[in-house]
């Protein structure tokens, strides 16, 4: 994507980072688990084109590119808001948009930067098998959200500080079941829940499409994630245990404040106190992101890290309920979404055609 279209300096985008990771080779093929086989199974046979699956010919109005309603800017019902122009909310819903999937897209590169490397470090062979399916799903989405955002959005945002952070930690710790934690548990499963706030809500069709197709593959990647750690896990140490969680809960306090999207405000030279008190306190907005937790928390007391420090966090969060949630009817959920898109495509296709031939 050309960074012409940065609203900063693109120096402030790229970063490197130091990580003494090890890479382990195993010779044992004959074993494996099967639901990590079959998941793999899965990888193989849900790998897709985006330049075929979406349909890019759609327009997509820079006035408000995912066709959302007003309710869904987090400023709205404010005095801020309430005291803008037309042209003025409809800047806002550009950049809104523009800076949601500038985070989908550099997550989505820390998420293709983590696969990689959990082919490397993972000890056993069909993790790695299925890790290498995953290289290619993140590949995919980097290339998916970049286009939206160059073709489309034609203005793209740096990676805002507090995603910066947790990928920091995520990527220059050396053990494997970090990367699992930090990337498959805890930034991807946050990540679901974002894109499925834009699939439900979206009127634009490829806006929605693209977040749909790339929830398809990140569900399974949660399940990866779930599969190898709930084995893991329960072999560490409580000291291990606690550690690990201490973690979790930094980094999901991570992850709820970068919604609240500072260098959004600030770049529009809106009043940034102002804006971050209001959607800090906003009803509508707190409820908004302990949605987003709806899949990390029954995830992390489904692996076993669910003591005192996590329960204390999501106790302040407001999240604690989710515990109770049917993960894998969720997750089920989000990949049907998909098929759902494809099929409704296929009755278009298939109208237009019948309408051709009259």
């Amino acid at each position: 994507m050309s960074t012409r279209t940065y609203t900063l300096p693109v120096e402030q985008t790229r970063w490197m980072v130091e990580g003494g990771t090890q890479t382990v080779f195993t010779w044992d093929y004959d074993e494996g688990r099967d639901r990590l086989l079959a998941l793999y199974e899965k990888g193989k046979n849900k790998q897709w084109n985006s330049r075929d699956r979406l349909d890019w010919s759609t327009e997509v109005d820079l006035d408000n590119p995912i066709g959302g309603p007003e309710a869904y800017v987090p400023l709205y019902g404010s005095q801020i808001w309430e005291k803008m122009g037309e042209r003025d909310k409809a800047q806002l819903f550009h950049h809104m948009a523009s800076w949601q999937f500038s985070q989908f897209l550099h997550g989505e590169q820390g998420a293709l930067i983590c696969a990689s490397k959990i082919v490397q470090t993972v000890p056993d062979i069909d993790s790695k098998f299925y890790a290498a399916t995953q290289v290619m799903d993140e590949a995919r989405h980097v290339e998916t959200y970049s286009r939206f955002l160059h073709e489309k959005l034609q203005l793209a945002y740096p990676i805002n500080q507090h995603l910066k952070a947790l990928l920091d930690d995520v990527v220059t710790d050396s053990r494997w079941d970090m990367t699992y934690l930090g990337m498959q548990v805890l930034i991807e499963g946050l990540a679901l829940a974002a894109f499925g706030t834009i699939r439900d809500i979206a009127e634009n069709s490829l806006a929605r499409a693209v977040n749909a197709y790339v929830m398809e593959d990140e569900a399974r990647h949660v399940a990866f994630g779930r599969l190898a750690l709930r084995d893991y896990y329960p072999q560490l140490t409580d000291s291990e245990r606690h550690e690990r969680e201490e973690f979790c809960a930094e980094a999901c306090y991570l992850m709820r404040d970068r919604f609240l999207a500072e260098e959004l405000w600030t770049n529009l030279a809106l009043p940034v106190n102002e804006c971050l008190d209001y959607v800090r306190t906003c009803e509508a907005q707190v409820h908004f992101r302990s949605l987003l937790f709806t899949r990390i928390v029954p995830t992390l007391k489904d692996i076993g890290l669910f003591g005192t420090a996590i329960r204390r966090a999501f106790f302040d969060m407001g999240v604690l309920a989710y515990s109770g949630i049917d993960l894998d009817a969720v997750i089920a959920a989000d990949e049907a979404a998909a098929g759902e898109i494809d099929a409704a495509r296929r009755r278009q296709v298939d109208q237009a055609i019948a309408e051709a031939t009259v």
